[in-house]
C-alpha cells in the first residue's frame, strides 16, 4: 500500500497563503477604471437613494428603452411618492443641445421635459435629492455612500483626482459627471434600428413601412416633421426626430396622477424653467422628445396620458378633421379632453396637412416602430 505524500511545513504553508491570496482576489471589488465605466456602476447603484431601493436604472430600465414602463410617472424610493410628470427614454439624451435660444430666438434643448437641467450632468444631479425620486437628504450624504465603497473609494480619486470624495460639492460633480459619460457612451445611441439599417441599404421595408417614411417627412401629407426632423436631409444617419425645441401640443390633463398627487396648479411646462424668465408665451409648452425607440417606450405625452402610440396620432389628428367620430380616444371610448393649457398651442404646426385616415394612421405607426433601436425589436412582439 502506498503511502500518501508528505508535504513539508513550508509547502503547506504556501500553499494556504496562495488559497488565500486567492480568494482576496474572487472577492475584491472591481474598480472602474474609466469614467464611463464608473457612470454605468452609479446608474445601477441603488444605494444612491435613501432607502436603498432605487437607482437611475429604476426609471431608466435598459431593458425598455431606457424609460420606465411601469406607468405614467415613476414611483420613488419610498414607494408611495409619484412624480407628476413620464420618464422620458435617455437613449439619444446625449445629443440634446444645451438649454438656450436658438437663432429666431425661440427656445430649444436642455434635459427634462421643461429644459430646467442644462447639461447631462445637471439632469444627472436632479433626481438623487428629489425627495418624489430617489430621496436623499444632500450632497453630502451623496459623498458619504460614495466614500463608504470600496471601489468607488479607489476609482474616484484615481479618475477625478485624491480627496475628491472629501468634499460633497466636488464628490456630487464627479458623480454626476461619470453618469454623463456613461450616458454618451455608445450604449444610449446604437443607430441600429430597421430604418438605420434601411438607409445603409442592409434591408427593405415594407410597403407599409415605406408609406409611414413618405408620409413622415412629408410637407403636405402630414405635420409630423414639422417637430420630429433636426437634419436637413430625411435621410441623414444620425436624425434623431427632434428638433428639441418647445410647443404646447393642447394636451389633455392627466387627472389620475395629478389626484394622486393633490396638485391643483396647472403644470406649465417650460413656463416653471427659471432660466426663461418665465413669460407668459412659455406656458404649457415642452420639449420635443427623440421619436427613436417611441414603439417601446409607452406611455406617451410629458404626463403619460396615452398608452398607445396610435392614440398619440389619432390625438394629433383631431386638429385637422372635422369628423367629431374621430375625436374619440380609443382608450377611453370619450373625446379626448380639453387641453391643460389652453393658451399658446401651436396651431400653425399641427394644422399642416388634411385629416388622415386610418390607413395613413396605421402606415405611420409601423414608420415609427421601424425607429427601434435593434436590441428592443423582440418588445414589439409582445
Amino acid at each position: 500500500m502506498r503511502s500518501a505524500p508528505i508535504y513539508s511545513l513550508a509547502v503547506a504553508a504556501a500553499l494556504v497563503a496562495g488559497l488565500a491570496a486567492s480568494a482576496v482576489r474572487s472577492t475584491a471589488p472591481e474598480v472602474p477604471q474609466t469614467a464611463e465605466a464608473l457612470g454605468r456602476a452609479l446608474f445601477f447603484d441603488v444605494n444612491l437613494s435613501r432607502n436603498r431601493t432605487q437607482s437611475c436604472a429604476t426609471c431608466h430600465d435598459p431593458e425598455y428603452g431606457f424609460a420606465d414602463p411601469r406607468g405614467a410617472a415613476s414611483i420613488g424610493d419610498d414607494g408611495a411618492s409619484v412624480g407628476d410628470r413620464n420618464a422620458p427614454t435617455a437613449t439619444y439624451a446625449a445629443y440634446i443641445p444645451g438649454f438656450g435660444r436658438a437663432e429666431d430666438g425661440e427656445w430649444v434643448g436642455g434635459l427634462f421635459h421643461d429644459g430646467r437641467a442644462g447639461t447631462l450632468e445637471e439632469q444627472a444631479g436632479g433626481p438623487p435629492l428629489n425627495p418624489l425620486e430617489m430621496g436623499m437628504d444632500g450632497r453630502e450624504a451623496i459623498a458619504a455612500r460614495l466614500r463608504d465603497d470600496p471601489a468607488y473609494a479607489q476609482a474616484f480619486p484615481a479618475l477625478y483626482g485624491a480627496g475628491v470624495l472629501d468634499d460633497p460639492d466636488s464628490a456630487y460633480d464627479a458623480m454626476t459627471s461619470a453618469i454623463a459619460a456613461f450616458e454618451r457612451g455608445a450604449e444610449f445611441a446604437t443607430f441600429d434600428s430597421r430604418y438605420d439599417r434601411f438607409l445603409r441599404g442592409e434591408v427593405e421595408l415594407t410597403k407599409q413601412e415605406e408609406l409611414g417614411r413618405l408620409l413622415f417627412f412629408s410637407q403636405q401629407f402630414t405635420n409630423c416633421n414639422q417637430c420630429h426632423q433636426l437634419q436637413a436631409s430625411a435621410i441623414d444617419p444620425e436624425e434623431t426626430f427632434s428638433d428639441y425645441r418647445y410647443y404646447n401640443l393642447g394636451v389633455p390633463e392627466n387627472r389620475l396622477l395629478r389626484e394622486r398627487n393633490a396638485v391643483t396648479v396647472k403644470d406649465g411646462g417650460l413656463h416653471g424653467n427659471a432660466g426663461t424668465g418665465a413669460p407668459p408665451e412659455t406656458m404649457g409648452r415642452y420639449r420635443t422628445p427623440t421619436l427613436r425607440n417611441v414603439a417601446v417606450t409607452a406611455p406617451y405625452m410629458h404626463n403619460g396620458i396615452f398608452e398607445d402610440l396610435r392614440t398619440v396620432i389619432l390625438f394629433y389628428n383631431t386638429y385637422n378633421t372635422r369628423n367629431e367620430a374621430r375625436k374619440i380616444n380609443p382608450e377611453t371610448g370619450a373625446p379626448f379632453g380639453p387641453p391643460e393649457v389652453a393658451e399658446n398651442i401651436a396651431m400653425d404646426e399641427l394644422t399642416i396637412g388634411p385629416a388622415l385616415d386610418d390607413q395613413r394612421i396605421d402606415a405611420l405607426v409601423a414608420f415609427l416602430k421601424t425607429l427601434t433601436d435593434k436590441r428592443y425589436e423582440p418588445l414589439l412582439e409582445d
